[in-house]
């Protein structure tokens, strides 16, 4: 798998660690990724983050915050945050993206941190390759029955509803009043739905404003998808690593037409992993990384502590 870096500063808030933006040429397109407390690189396990449909590396800043002395990599997916966006076949797609990051970077032993269809991708990336993953911790992931993907597929071409939402605001702040109070976004702990709107924006290509960086229209392709990647079966039953499966609430089959609070997770799916462990927040939601960012730390320290020095 071809891959190749070049690297630029990141700026980031001045009271933070600054993460450095990467460049990567990756499954023939580049991605954008951010490399925190790079000294650190090859001391411990990389920390590797995949963010959820319609989100960007650095939502998972406030969780990084509580990670200190980590060495850190977070993904902008393919159309999202800073990465080019192109057509893909199925979520597979997703997965080969990061397993040429994971090799651009030369891991070994990483500790792969997914959330929602970050987590699906993760898993394929880990199984293309293999040695550079220690143990997964999947949030809430998107990984159905295995018999939900031999159902009949979403006919081509299908969006989903989020490809009409708001895509154009006046500036990052302007996007933060609108979504503070809305769900899912009210659930979000305050910085890092700032950090979602300000760094999940670019400048709109006529001066006036700005747009969504994930376009609603690519964003609304990958979610009829979800159960059109029969390949993750086999990748799940080929990790011989530690995969922590940790869910959220079930859904509300009250709330129509869908539940974006709700858990997807398959409960079963622990039981599929070689050495898989379910861990269920029956009060937290499939916004957890951004809802309880301490929380989740914890459960990185948790699974993969610092070495005593």
């Amino acid at each position: 798998m071809t891959a190749a870096m070049t690297d630029t500063a990141a700026v980031t808030d001045s009271a933070a660690p600054e993460p450095r933006l990467h460049h990567i040429l990756s499954n023939g397109l580049t991605l954008a990724c951010f490399e925190w407390r790079a000294a650190l690189r090859g001391s411990s396990p990389t920390v590797f983050m995949v963010h959820a449909t319609g989100f960007h590396a650095r939502v998972w800043d406030q969780v990084i915050h509580h990670l200190p002395g980590r060495h850190v990599i977070a993904v902008d997916q393919r159309g999202h945050g800073r990465s080019e966006a192109a057509p893909f076949g199925s979520w597979e797609a997703f997965g080969r993206d990061l397993a040429g990051v994971a090799a651009a970077f030369e891991l070994q032993g990483a500790v792969g941190i997914g959330h929602s269809m970050g987590a699906h991708a993760l898993v394929q990336a880990a199984a293309f390759e293999s040695p550079r993953f220690s143990q997964l911790v999947l949030v809430d992931p998107v990984l159905l029955a295995p018999a939900a993907y031999h159902l009949r597929p979403v006919p081509a071409g299908t969006l989903h509803p989020s490809a009409g939402r708001k895509n154009h605001f006046a500036s990052a702040q302007a996007m933060f009043d609108r979504f503070a109070d809305r769900p899912p976004y009210s659930v979000f702990n305050r910085q890092s739905l700032r950090d979602y709107c300000e760094h999940g924006l670019r400048p709109a290509d006529n001066g006036n404003g700005c747009l969504l960086a994930c376009a609603p229209a690519f964003e609304g392709s990958i979610y009829p998808q979800a159960r059109q990647n029969p390949g993750v079966v086999a990748s799940i039953r080929a990790l011989q690593i530690p995969v922590l499966v940790v869910r959220a609430r079930a859904q509300d089959p009250s709330i129509l037409p869908w539940d974006p609070l709700g858990s997807p997770t398959w409960p079963g799916l622990a039981g599929e992993f070689h050495h898989g462990r379910d861990r269920h927040f029956s009060d937290k939601t499939h916004f957890l990384p951004m809802e309880d960012p301490a929380l989740m730390a914890r459960l990185i320290n948790e699974v993969a502590p610092l070495p005593v020095a």
